[in-house]
C-alpha cells in the first residue's frame, strides 16, 4: 500500500480493498474486502466502507457513516456526520438479500447533511444538496436543494453550495464564485463551467463565512 496513504492504527483494513493514493482514514474505520476508495478521500472516525461499495476521488466522509454495498459515490461527494445510506427498502432479519441489494447513485459534487437518510435504489443528481435530517425517497436533480421529511425540492444551490434566486430569465448568479445557472423547465445547469470539471484552483478555498453572503 502507498505510503502517500494515511491510515490510523485504530482502522481495520481487509485484505483485497482498493485504496486510492492520497487518502486519509481515521479512528475506528473498517473498510472491508471489495471495497473501492478513490484518490484523496477523508474518512472521519467511525466509518465503514462495505464490500462492493464505491467512492470516487475527493470523497469527503464524515463520522459514523456506513456506505453499504450497491452504493457509488462519484467524485467530491460531501457524506455529513452520521447520515444513513441503505440498500434495500424491504429488509427482513429472517430473509437474506445479499445479492438484491439496490443500486444507489450519488453523483459528482453532491452533499447529503448530517443525520439525513437515503432510501435505497435512488440517484442523487450532481451538486444537488440535502439538507440536515432530511429522508429521501425519491432522486433528486442536479443542484437540487431536498429537505423535510419525507424531503422535497426546497429550490436549487450552486456548486458552492449558496442559494439560487432565478430572475425573470431564469438565470441565477452565485453571490460567491459569480457563475451563471440557468434553469430550463426542471432542468439547472451551470454556464460558466462544465459540469464535469473541476473547480479552479482560485475557487477552490473560500474566504469568506456563509453569514457574509446572506441576502440582506
Amino acid at each position: 500500500m502507498s505510503s502517500s496513504i494515511k491510515i490510523h492504527p485504530t482502522a481495520l483494513i481487509d485484505e483485497g480493498a482498493f485504496i486510492g493514493v492520497g487518502t486519509s482514514i481515521w479512528h475506528f474505520c473498517h473498510i472491508c474486502a471489495g471495497a473501492t476508495i478513490g484518490e484523496n478521500c477523508s474518512l472521519g472516525q467511525n466509518v465503514l466502507i462495505s464490500d462492493n461499495a464505491v467512492l470516487g476521488n475527493g470523497v469527503k466522509v464524515q463520522n459514523n457513516v456506513a456506505v453499504y454495498g450497491g452504493v457509488t459515490i462519484e467524485d467530491d461527494v460531501f457524506l455529513g456526520p452520521s447520515c444513513v445510506l441503505t440498500n434495500v427498502t424491504n429488509p427482513r432479519s429472517q430473509v437474506s438479500r445479499k445479492t438484491l441489494y439496490e443500486k444507489t447513485l450519488i453523483r459528482r459534487g453532491a452533499t447529503v447533511g448530517a443525520n439525513a437518510t437515503i432510501v435505497s435504489g435512488i440517484t442523487l443528481g450532481r451538486y444537488c444538496f440535502i439538507g440536515a435530517g432530511a429522508v429521501v425517497t425519491k432522486n433528486a436533480p442536479d443542484y437540487g436543494l431536498v429537505m423535510g421529511n419525507p424531503a422535497k425540492l426546497s429550490g436549487h444551490m450552486s456548486r458552492h453550495g449558496h442559494r439560487l434566486h432565478f430572475d425573470e430569465f431564469n438565470q441565477a448568479i452565485c453571490p460567491e464564485s459569480h457563475y451563471c445557472y440557468e434553469r430550463v423547465g426542471e432542468i439547472v445547469r451551470c454556464l460558466d463551467l462544465d459540469e464535469e470539471k473541476a473547480l479552479p484552483t482560485e475557487l477552490a478555498i473560500g474566504s469568506n463565512d456563509f453569514d457574509s453572503f446572506k441576502i440582506p
